[in-house]
């Protein structure tokens, strides 16, 4: 695959901040992956400091890519619903450049999960391919023959009276108190409205859920195919240094 191009990968979640150096060119982790739980309140202060300590422990000067929790629109954060509202409006990628004196290049948490997928992974095929990453929240990327439909934040479709993460995310398994094979039904449901919606020809389920995969996946009795993430959990940390890698690389 030619010369290594090493990048610092973030992902930034409702419960858990993760880092490591990636070679995205071969979609590999060259550290291990340092994991902290994402301080509460999950202000920008306090998000910052552990970016600040990740950078220095991998000591790290380049490009960064960041997976963050929320809608982003060329660096704005357009949601904060797993994420404090300090974060609403702000422009993360400047506030991130201004701080750590790096270029951070930042895009929604499933849309770069599923960057790695896609490119790397099993979900790597023609159609239409929806990952979705089962964690805190849902989040979910879409890809059109390779190509990232950004933002689409399936798991805020109205459900019932509010939402469907409110219901069928791990956190509300565990908030339910539900076995992964109690909770499998409402999730199947779930995914049957998505296969309604868009016709996809493949579910890729992503986040915290995946590593349980074989608990639940069986009991999914829907027409389109769903398969575990090939990189699990670190999915989002491969797909946002590879984010940083694209957007680096058309800077020029």
């Amino acid at each position: 695959m030619g010369k290594k191009k090493i990048i610092l990968g973030f992902d930034i979640g409702g419960t858990g901040i993760k880092a490591a150096l990636i070679n995205i060119n071969d979609g590999k982790l060259v550290t291990e992956k340092e994991k902290v739980l994402t301080p509460q309140p999950s202000d920008t202060k306090s998000v910052l400091k552990i970016v600040l300590q990740m950078i220095k422990h991998f000591k790290y000067k380049g490009p960064v890519g960041c997976g963050f929790p929320a809608i982003i629109h060329h660096g704005v954060a357009k949601s904060a619903a797993n994420i404090d509202d300090s974060w609403l409006n702000l422009d993360i990628q400047k506030f991130f450049f201004k701080e750590t004196g790096l270029p951070f290049y930042v895009a929604n948490d499933a849309d770069v999960a599923g960057l790695a997928e896609v490119k790397f992974g099993k979900a790597k095929q023609k159609g239409m391919v929806i990952v979705l990453t089962v964690g805190t929240g849902i989040g979910s990327g879409m890809f059109l023959d390779g190509k990232l439909i950004p933002n689409t934040e399936m798991g805020h479709l109205y459900y019932k009276d509010s939402i469907y993460e409110h219901y069928v995310s791990n956190s509300a398994r565990k908030r339910d108190n539900l076995s992964w094979e109690d909770w499998a039904p409402s999730f199947a449901e779930y995914l049957e409205h998505l296969e309604k919606l868009f016709s996809p020809d493949l579910f890729v389920i992503g986040g915290g859920a995946s590593s349980r995969f074989d608990r639940f996946g069986t009991l999914l009795k829907i027409e389109t195919p769903v398969i575990p993430a090939e990189f699990e959990n670190d999915a989002g940390v491969l797909g946002a240094a590879m984010y940083a890698g694209e957007c680096y690389k058309a800077k020029g």
